[in-house]
């Protein structure tokens, strides 16, 4: 299973390493044969948020078929001005079992029509902004992430590891879930609303 985490520059750096630190664990507990990989435009070095650099793996123009596509949030205002950047997670999130935004991540999935009629959620600092932007949107906010279909959203940073948690617990079991979440030391808060 192919599991690409779309990076951009001054992309928050939870918002993606904390997505990648729940999935590789989970398949170095279990032996699942998860690749995890980061995607972005082109081969060079990304800028994440405080000046963090990340090399990605693959671009747009040659990465294996995604079967579960993250999209990451951090400063994002840019990358939906961008056509190419919009009609990539178009094609991608068309070929995807699963697609998962953290953080402002969901603007960029509604950019690209992918959430309209959808109940949703970002960081709460942008839920107004969200609602605003993407009227066709149902945004709600105190949650910490949201299942609706092939989608799920999740509010910042943080809030991203809550739901690859519960991304695992849907690839595999609950116990596997449980169990990445205590090799990290970490509380998962299990409050979902589903759809």
């Amino acid at each position: 299973m192919n599991i690409g985490i779309y990076l951009y520059d001054n992309a928050e750096v939870l918002d993606f390493a904390g997505p990648f630190e729940v999935l590789s664990t989970a398949k170095r507990l279990s032996g699942h044969d998860w690749n995890i990989f980061f995607v972005a435009e082109n081969l060079n070095l990304v800028q994440a948020r405080g000046g963090f650099p990340v090399q990605p793996r693959f671009s747009f123009d040659a990465h294996p078929d995604i079967d579960i596509l993250f999209v990451v949030g951090g400063v994002h205002t840019e990358e939906v001005k961008k056509a190419n950047v919009i009609s990539w997670i178009t094609n991608a999130s068309s070929k995807s079992k699963r697609v998962l935004s953290v953080c402002t991540g969901a603007f960029i999935l509604a950019e690209a029509g992918l959430l309209d009629g959808l109940t949703v959620t970002t960081h709460w600092e942008d839920l107004d902004d969200l609602k605003a932007d993407y009227p066709l949107l149902n945004v709600i906010s105190d949650q910490r992430w949201i299942s609706d279909g092939k989608y799920i959203t999740s509010g910042g940073i943080s809030a991203g590891i809550d739901m690859s948690l519960y991304l695992v617990s849907e690839l595999t079991t609950l116990a596997l879930a449980e169990k990445t979440a205590k090799q990290m030391e970490y509380h998962w808060q299990k409050h979902l609303v589903k759809k």
